[in-house]
């Protein structure tokens, strides 16, 4: 790993002038981020550390929104009780994204602007229509992942807090590889002021909504509706765990079950 300066701002104003600079990379649990440092794929000439910028963190729910700061621990989501009575299939997502220290280290701030093609976090926030707040603005859920490690954040964008209107139903279905705890294929299904969505994971470059599932369970919210649903292989990940067909083939089973779960 290469040398390079560390920066701790205590402000989000702070950290958005400090990131702003040439080849600088924003530091949220760094569960990523130091592994590709350290394998030299990422050399940035600065990390400015978000940890101790007390307003990043948090989980508020007022209004029919459930807010969460962008550097709030996987592990207090799921340990939220409000989280757990507002949208109970948010805290289970959490409470199983990789291992202990993942999720005591892990924010979804971080998960989200790293964009993990087989992340956890991009399926909830698809999947229930969140908003996405930044320093500068809002970017609603569906404009947000664009493609492999790629999102709509600009060159030193901060995250600020994700906002997830409450559903009527979720439910969240994780087909997972065991040794990295990532998803082979991850469902996340939801009826709620967004209507009905469907959000896939772990199949794609990245996460995407099954357009042909939700309108099967607009017409009829139950396991049922989904009974024969097939979706397309095509463009779905191929690799020694799993070929882009046994993805797709999963993707309608993991929906059915959630349905069932909600």
């Amino acid at each position: 790993m290469q040398a390079f300066a560390y920066k701790n701002p205590s402000s989000v104003a702070d950290a958005a002038a400090q990131a702003a600079a040439d080849n600088v990379k924003l530091l949220a649990g760094g569960q990523s981020l130091l592994g590709a440092m350290k394998m030299g794929l990422a050399a940035p000439d600065a990390l400015v550390d978000l940890g101790a910028i007390a307003e990043l963190k948090g989980i508020s729910v007022a209004n029919g929104v459930v807010k969460i700061g962008a550097m709030t621990p996987h592990a207090a989501v799921a340990a939220s009780a409000e989280v757990a009575q507002a949208i109970p299939a948010l805290a289970d997502l959490a409470g199983h994204i990789g291992d202990r220290q993942v999720r005591n280290r892990g924010t979804i701030g971080g998960s989200l602007a790293n964009n993990d093609p087989a992340a956890c976090y991009p399926a909830a926030v698809l999947g229930l229509g969140a908003t996405i707040h930044t320093h500068t603005r809002t970017i609603a859920a569906d404009d947000f992942f664009k493609g492999l490690y790629e999102t709509a954040l600009k060159e030193g964008e901060l995250i600020t807090a994700v906002s997830f209107p409450i559903p009527a139903k979720a439910a969240w279905q994780k087909f997972k590889q065991p040794a990295s705890r990532f998803s082979l294929v991850g469902v996340f299904v939801s009826q709620g002021p967004q209507g009905v969505r469907v959000a896939v994971t772990g199949a794609g470059a990245c996460v995407f909504r099954a357009k042909e599932l939700e309108a099967r369970l607009a017409g009829s919210w139950s396991a049922a509706a989904l009974n024969g649903a097939k979706v397309s292989a095509d463009g779905l990940n191929s690799d020694l765990h799993g070929s882009a067909e046994y993805r797709a083939a999963l993707i309608p089973v993991l929906a059915q079950r959630a349905v069932a779960a909600s």
